[in-house]
């Protein structure tokens, strides 16, 4: 009955921005922390940033600080990853995941949402 669903991927040219968002149903947004993880061709899935469950803490992977801006709003059970400046390695499918707090470790989300794809190529 929990459920994650991301929107808001697609195809962009290098350079651009897209906002992904997370919606969750089944359960209230404001008790977890939001992780964004990514998986792209050949690849494992990464972790690329992680939001408190009251947006006081974040945390981004080293390959998207500056670049990326995690964010979420309670109220409409809905959180969101700003992804700008984007380059064509940041192609990947990307998950968002739920935690009681912000983990490195990928297997302690126990709820996730089934992607979307972004691809960005000129």
């Amino acid at each position: 009955q929990l459920q994650l669903v991301e929107s808001g991927g697609g195809l962009v040219q290098p350079g651009g921005s897209l906002r992904l968002s997370c919606a969750a149903s089944g359960f209230t947004l404001d008790d977890y922390a939001i992780g964004w993880f990514r998986q792209a061709p050949g690849k494992e899935r990464e972790g690329v940033s992680c939001i408190s469950s009251a947006g006081g803490s974040t945390y981004y992977a080293d390959s998207v600080k500056g670049r990326f801006t995690i964010s979420r709003d309670n109220a409409k059970n809905t959180a969101y990853l700003h992804l700008n400046s984007l380059k064509p390695e940041d192609t990947a499918v990307y998950y968002c995941a739920a935690h009681p707090y912000c983990s490195e470790r990928k297997d302690d989300f126990g709820s996730w949402g089934p992607g979307t794809q972004v691809t960005v190529s000129s």
